[in-house]
């Protein structure tokens, strides 16, 4: 039997409705049935499409005009939005934004999950949106002679000449940038050159602690001497009083990693500080600490409401991280075991715990699935565990680890609601049961979305 063509062919113009959106916020349009995956067109939109890729049973366009544009398409406020694409929704108005991701995590819960019976609320937003971000990491290259910075162009290693500023960011990261970028380049610092392997300023990051108005630049650089490094850091500490560290990171490989393993104080205190809610955080040039602070407080704030604390619990915070969920955890339970692999994140979250005073929070290094069976045969038996995983979602370990150790309760919080669908159905059918998930928009005017889920042992009868 012949295949059916599609009903478009590759570079043909077409005028097209849309009536959907994908996970990323692409426009979802059909012709006959065959839908086309359009970047920057909204439901409710007609649109002139030029076709640029067909497959068996599904294609994608390029916009090319909106005719019909809809109530909620917006004028994106960055110069740079279509060629950097580190943003994909600033074409989308922030309530359509936040609609499109309960229906992102409804739609994994139904097809992935099979949960659809599970209530999912709607995506808990931001009041405002914008320059919410505390760390910026931004490469250097060499343009007519001059060190330039900026983003990477779509898909590519091309640096955005014209990029002054990054809308999500905040503005002090932004300034700091533009500082080290001028000032090195009047020094005759080199940038460096990705073909070539040379130059000396690789990457200019920026840390900033919104709540204490501290801020950490980290140089990182190819070799282990940076020219004019006394110099560079003089005039930067002396012009910005809030910087209150400047950090020398080495990276000799031919890699896209950014950060090398060797890390070296130039200047100022080897930390600065931040803190969500009570919570203060030391934080490091390699410090994993969340880049929406405003937002963090909202999503952990669900997780301690889900955990249900009284005071007596004893709580084991896999994935633990710096030790920020845990110690969020530690203001209600009676005790809380950290696992993390990462031993420079252990040795952060003793650090925090003991800045804040709190003696019922201990860390281990360990493979949270090998450590929590360890946990069990030692006559560990946790009231609550709470699991924040990496995109890949839990090890079926882990998964199992927690089913055997039958908690009360597990509050799960994920960046993925792909895999927290797929590991909420491993943990219903071993005896536990989803209660409600509740999004929260860590990252707005992008197609990400966090989650934290109340989990329940389910009751013998």
């Amino acid at each position: 039997m012949a295949k059916l063509a599609p009903p478009v062919e590759k570079n043909q113009t077409i005028e097209l409705t849309f009536e959907d959106l994908t996970h990323d916020g692409d426009g979802v349009g059909k012709v006959d049935g065959y839908p086309l995956f359009v970047p920057y067109a909204l439901p409710g939109e007609t649109a002139q499409v030029k076709v640029i890729k067909t497959k068996k049973n599904f294609g994608f366009g390029k916009l090319l005009e909106v005719t019909k544009p809809s109530e909620h398409r917006v004028e994106p406020p960055c110069d740079v939005y279509i060629q950097c694409g580190g943003c994909q929704l600033q074409h989308m108005s922030y309530k359509m934004q936040l609609d499109m991701k309960q229906k992102q995590v409804q739609n994994a819960m139904k097809k992935i999950g099979h949960l659809e019976h599970v209530p999912v609320h709607p995506a808990l937003g931001m009041d405002d949106p914008w320059r919410y971000r505390n760390k910026i990491q931004i490469p250097t290259a060499e343009r007519n002679g001059e060190m330039i910075t900026g983003f990477y162009r779509k898909r590519s290693h091309d640096i955005i000449e014209d990029m002054e500023t990054c809308v999500i960011q905040d503005e002090v990261n932004d300034r700091m940038v533009e500082a080290v970028r001028r000032i090195a380049s009047r020094l005759g610092i080199s940038a460096y050159n990705e073909e070539t392997h040379r130059g000396d300023l690789r990457h200019i990051m920026v840390r900033t602690g919104q709540q204490t108005n501290e801020t950490m630049i980290v140089l990182v650089t190819r070799m282990n001497e940076l020219p004019y490094a006394k110099e560079l850091v003089a005039e930067l500490h002396e012009t910005y009083p809030q910087i209150k560290s400047i950090v020398q990171n080495i990276n000799k490989e031919r890699t896209n990693v950014i950060l090398g393993r060797k890390t070296k104080l130039l200047w100022g205190e080897e930390y600065i500080y931040d803190t969500i809610g009570d919570i203060k955080f030391a934080i490091s040039a390699q410090s994993f600490y969340q880049v929406n602070p405003a937002q963090t407080k909202v999503l952990y704030d669900q997780a301690l409401a889900y955990a249900n604390l009284s005071g007596n619990e004893t709580v084991i915070d896999a994935y633990s991280g710096i030790g920020t969920i845990s110690l969020f955890l530690a203001q209600k339970a009676k005790k809380v075991y950290g696992v993390e692999i990462v031993p420079q994140a252990v040795s952060d979250a003793k650090m925090n715990a003991k800045l804040n005073h709190m003696g019922n929070a201990e860390f281990y290094v360990g493979k949270a699935e090998e450590v929590m069976p360890w946990w069990k045969a030692q006559g560990l038996n946790p009231d609550v565990i709470v699991v924040d995983p990496p995109r890949k979602g839990c090890e079926e370990d882990l998964l199992q680890a927690m089913i055997d150790m039958k908690p009360k309760r597990i509050v799960y919080v994920s960046c993925n609601p792909s895999t927290l669908a797929r590991d909420l159905r491993f943990l219903e059918d071993g005896g536990f049961e989803t209660k409600q998930v509740q999004p929260v928009d860590m990252f707005p005017q992008t197609g990400h979305i966090e989650c934290v889920a109340e989990i329940e042992l389910k009751v013998s009868n």
